[in-house]
């Protein structure tokens, strides 16, 4: 089984570390997200303090990180395999394999509810079937179906974001279909999540096709200009554009969030490729790189030991809003440090599971035909 929520980065030519980077740091603000969000005092909880306004303000650009990494690294495998047949190309059916096991495990921690695990399931989906479209339709280049598609989840935002209160899409819907889309438990509902893995996916077909300029000064420039440009001036150009008369009524200022955390996402990519070439130096993997390589196995586990997902209790029943100004740092360290720790002895974890997780991968791959 893959343990990864977003693909593990393998193209034998040229690692690109940032990506490896990028997920270790989501990963790790994911857990210190979830742990602080859940058990910080509600008294603690007040904007006009500045540490808890820069944390909310860091926390907020942990899961956009995490959908568009998933759409580059996938999407760059993807073409890595591109001179074969499309059911032939290897990538096709392990990305088909991810969906369903993403699916399964986000369903298994939370049945009731779209999230995360479900949505990036879904995104690795959708970039396969408009990879396939684009072999198929050869005219238009690949980055412009997801780019196409990335525009329009955001724009549905401007549908399902302003629904009222208790009013949920498709109406008269089971649940779980309304939860995709705008529902009562919609964590991470297509529209408009799923718009960064497939923005995600066009910068994958961007590295893929200039990988040889990837780690040059001016493709990190104009990587982190786009960014900036985005951050800071989404709103005010989304404010001129709905004065046009055809617009004027569509309120599309209101998207101003998507795209300035969109635009942060490329700022952070481009200065963390600048670390790896300039700072880091990066030859070979490491344990900070490895824990970003398992984010689904950290994902599950973190699950059941802060929510009690599938056991029923976990943390939460314990330090729920309870944990003062004091209290919260320490404890907040050890949840992650407990996470590192695990990663460190991942591979021993797995050789003694071996006897259960050798068997399902065999059967899982001769289902899909995956050597």
């Amino acid at each position: 089984m893959n343990q990864a929520i977003i693909p593990e980065l393998n193209q034998p030519k040229q690692r690109l570390y940032f990506i490896d980077i990028a997920r270790s740091i989501a990963i790790l603000l994911m857990l210190e997200g979830h742990f602080v969000h859940d058990s910080l005092a509600l008294d603690l909880r007040d904007e006009s303090n500045n540490i808890y306004y820069y944390w909310k303000f860091i926390r907020g650009f942990t899961s956009p990180v995490f959908l568009t990494v998933t759409g580059i690294v996938f999407t760059y495998l993807l073409l890595g395999n591109d001179k074969t047949a499309f059911w032939s190309n290897m990538r096709v059916r392990k990305g088909l394999k991810r969906f369903v096991e993403l699916l399964f495990w986000g369903y298994l921690l939370q049945y009731y509810a779209f999230h995360v695990l479900q949505c990036i399931g879904v995104g690795i989906f959708t970039i396969i079937s408009l990879y396939g479209i684009a072999r198929w339709i050869k005219v238009i280049p690949l980055w412009v179906y997801y780019a196409t598609a990335g525009i329009l989840l955001f724009i549905s935002y401007l549908y399902f974001g302003l629904l009222p209160e208790g009013q949920y899409w498709p109406a008269k819907s089971p649940l779980f279909i309304q939860n995709i889309f705008h529902g009562k438990h919609s964590l991470f509902p297509l529209t408009p999540h799923m718009g960064y893995t497939m923005f995600g996916a066009m910068i994958g077909v961007i590295l893929f096709h200039f990988k040889e300029r990837v780690k040059s000064p001016n493709f990190m420039l104009s990587g982190f200009m786009i960014g900036f440009v985005l951050y800071t001036f989404s709103k005010k150009f989304l404010l001129l554009l709905g004065e046009i008369s055809i617009f004027e009524h569509d309120n599309l200022y209101r998207m101003d969030w998507l795209f300035e955390k969109l635009g942060m996402v490329f700022m952070v990519l481009s200065i963390l490729l600048a670390l790896e070439i300039y700072v880091l130096n990066i030859k070979k993997p490491n344990l900070f790189l490895k824990i970003g390589q398992n984010t689904l196995s950290i994902y599950i586990i973190h699950m059941i030991i802060l929510y009690g997902s599938i056991t029923g209790r976990g943390l939460t029943h314990y330090f729920h809003e309870r944990l003062n100004a004091y209290q919260i740092v320490p404890y907040t360290l050890g949840f992650v440090l407990f996470f590192v720790v695990f990663v460190y002895f991942l591979d021993q974890i797995r050789a003694a599971l071996g006897f259960i997780l050798i068997p399902m991968k065999k059967i899982t791959n001769q289902l899909l035909g995956i050597r």
